[in-house]
């Protein structure tokens, strides 16, 4: 029989201790939705819940937990309200009397149009004409949206009122800066492509810090530091231009991290006026401004350090990288130039090795062919001269001596 309609013939708590033990053969379907409430209050009345002992009432509850498939909490709670009232009822369902909406239908009516009027504008500058327009110009139907919260004004503007008065919204789409291309440059043994990078002196008690500009060669090392006051294309841009024109081989490539400060047209102009390939680095791949940046910090951060240098010393700094020091990096300043090998898996590998230590002047003079590379006007009797004009001890100690000069200066007005 199913139990759900019919239970008669469980008549007495034994025949459900019987149910409840499987020593009773009986077929039953669980009932459900109101059906099961019903019969829930039914089975309660037959067997007379409310004048039960404890033990009684234990074997009632496990009775409907095995018919009905409820929690023993549901079956708990509905069991109080049939003793409390003598019915189970669906108590779901929305709240007699619900939270009164702060900001209604003409709220949202007031809000969709001053948007098309203004043009959508943020947040804070909608609630701004939204308070002017109540305040200032006496328009009541503005009153609740002057105080509005910026974070719920855009929530009203999310709703289906919203979209269904003002249709559909264009979002704001990204778009891709033409400007350079998104790869690591292969200068395939020709010296002429440059990593680019800045370093920044610091800011200290609202004073700006001079930045340093580093450019260096692919394949010899070739090292060029400059230094602006700021990096806008009002100092840049004349610095990029006379830094190019430093290098005694043809520029080819120019290749930089994505800081706006290059990544710009005016950059880009100046570069492809000279014919020179513009490069920037790929997403995820930190290596591919890697030279430059392991000479931040082996040249640029031994040098001139890690403390704040103010900005109006960039005349004096600038003639300092530009007359002392990169004469010293290309001239007297052995670097290590990689061997690659090919390993058991085909993988390449860097090796670098003593004998391949060389300066990055000497590293141009060895390549093959290498004053075909030259700048027309420029010749290797004319580097050399430059080159050994002084020892390497000679133009270290030079070095040493204008560096402290320089620092000597800056510490002793920062310290006026």
């Amino acid at each position: 029989m199913l139990v759900s309609l019919n239970t008669e013939p469980l008549q007495t708590l034994d025949d459900l201790r019987a149910f409840l033990e499987g020593n009773l053969a009986v077929e039953f379907t669980a009932p459900a939705g109101p059906e099961q409430r019903r019969w829930i209050a039914r089975t309660l009345h037959r067997f007379g819940y409310r004048l039960r002992k404890r033990p009684e009432r234990g074997l009632l509850r496990a009775f409907l937990l095995k018919v009905t498939g409820l929690s023993r909490a549901q079956i708990t709670r509905l069991i109080a309200q049939w003793l409390d009232g003598g019915v189970i009822r669906d108590r779901r369902g929305p709240p007699a009397a619900p939270f009164a909406r702060r900001y209604t239908e003409a709220d949202i009516a007031a809000l969709v149009e001053l948007d098309r009027l203004h043009g959508q504008l943020s947040g804070p500058a909608t609630r701004k004409l939204a308070e002017r327009a109540c305040r200032v110009f006496g328009d009541a139907s503005y009153a609740r949206l002057a105080t509005i919260s910026v974070a719920h004004l855009y929530n009203l503007r999310r709703s289906a009122g919203y979209r269904r008065q003002r249709g559909r919204i264009e979002p704001t789409r990204s778009t891709q800066i033409p400007i350079g291309q998104r790869r690591r440059p292969q200068p395939n043994g020709q010296p002429g492509f440059l990593r680019v990078d800045s370093v920044h002196q610091g800011d200290f008690d609202g004073i700006k810090g001079l930045y340093l500009i580093n450019l260096v060669d692919a394949v010899t090392q070739y090292e060029a530091v400059f230094a602006v006051r700021r990096i806008s294309e009002a100092f840049l841009l004349p610095v990029l231009d006379t830094a190019l024109h430093t290098f005694p081989f043809a520029i080819r490539g120019f290749h930089s991290d994505n800081g706006s400060e290059y990544v710009n047209h005016r950059v880009a102009q100046m570069l492809d006026k000279l014919a020179i390939e513009f490069t920037k680095s790929r997403a995820r791949r930190s290596n591919d401004n890697a030279l430059v940046e392991s000479k931040n910090a082996s040249v640029i951060r031994k040098h001139l350090g890690y403390s704040h240098i103010p900005s109006h010393f960039a005349d004096r700094v600038n003639a300092f990288t530009t007359g002392i020091l990169t004469p010293y990096l290309n001239f007297h300043r052995p670097c290590f130039f990689p061997e690659i090998i090919l390993d058991e898996k085909g993988r390449q590998r860097r090796r670098y090795r003593y004998d391949t230590m060389n300066t990055p002047y000497e590293k141009l003079k060895s390549l093959p062919n290498a004053a075909q590379y030259l700048k027309p006007g420029i010749t290797f009797q004319q580097l050399d001269q430059l080159a050994h004009a002084m020892t390497d001890s000679q133009a270290a100690h030079l070095l040493n001596t204008e560096r402290k000069a320089l620092f000597t200066l800056i510490h002793k007005t920062a310290a006026a």
